[in-house]
């Protein structure tokens, strides 16, 4: 338990210790404010420690924890994995390098329009996965199918709200296709989507190829906001 300041001074005039940023000249306010959220972020930090790319490592670190699909043994896609941070956590949950010895070994396939810097235990590729031979190349790269297929793409903002909406949600519903044709039956689908009300056909769509779908706001997802994760598990088949 953390001990209570003593002291005279004890829980008065007590210092914001927030990091502030001052608006530099030709910048604008709303990129001060994300500088500003940055310094002062728990996760941020935590990443820089940890040795993370980027503070989403957390999101599916908390979903595994929760839904327990990274494995040892497991074949994961990461879709738009660019930079890598959740590759990162997968990593020596599924096992990728063959250090848990008695486990089974599993295989991860990072996908992205970008170069992306090497990680140990796993292959990416260049490659824009709404290409139409993109599902028969990650099979042939895996030797197989998928058990896992996981996604955090987020189309450009636009800066209008239900446009960034309609997109991202576009966006997700392409990788549940691509999902579909990759996905081992039992297999897990994870996405990233944002409230606003144009969900609810993907909501069906995946009910009907998946045995449980779950919503999720993973505590590293920031409360301020709209984005939450799919979880849908069971995956019923290609012909379902």
């Amino acid at each position: 338990m953390a001990k209570k300041p003593t002291g005279k001074n004890s829980g008065r005039g007590l210092r914001d210790l927030r990091t502030k940023v001052k608006t530099a000249r030709g910048r604008k306010l709303s990129s001060t404010l994300w500088l500003e959220r940055q310094l002062n972020d728990p996760y941020v930090k935590r990443a820089q420690t940890d040795g993370y790319r980027g503070r989403a490592a957390y999101k599916i670190l908390e979903l595994d924890d929760k839904y327990r699909f990274l494995v040892p043994g497991a074949r994961v896609v990461d879709l738009g994995c660019a930079p890598g941070g959740w590759l990162q956590v997968a990593v020596p949950r599924v096992n990728s390098l063959g250090e848990r010895s008695g486990k089974s070994v599993g295989r991860l396939l990072g996908i992205d329009i970008q170069e992306v810097e090497p990680i140990a235990g796993t292959e990416i590729h260049l490659l824009d996965f709404m290409e139409d031979d993109a599902d028969t190349k990650v099979k042939a790269w895996l030797d197989g199918k998928a058990d896992v297929v996981m996604s955090d793409m987020a189309a450009s903002a636009s800066g209008h709200k239900q446009t960034d909406h309609l997109r991202i949600m576009a966006l997700c519903e392409a990788a549940a296709y691509f999902a579909f044709d990759v996905l081992e039956e039992g297999g897990t689908f994870i996405a990233k989507v944002l409230a606003g009300g144009a969900e609810g056909d993907l909501q069906k769509l995946l009910k009907q190829k998946f045995t449980k779908v779950a919503n999720v706001k993973p505590p590293a997802s920031r409360s301020n906001s709209s984005e939450k994760f799919v979880v849908a598990t069971g995956f019923r088949g290609q012909n379902s």
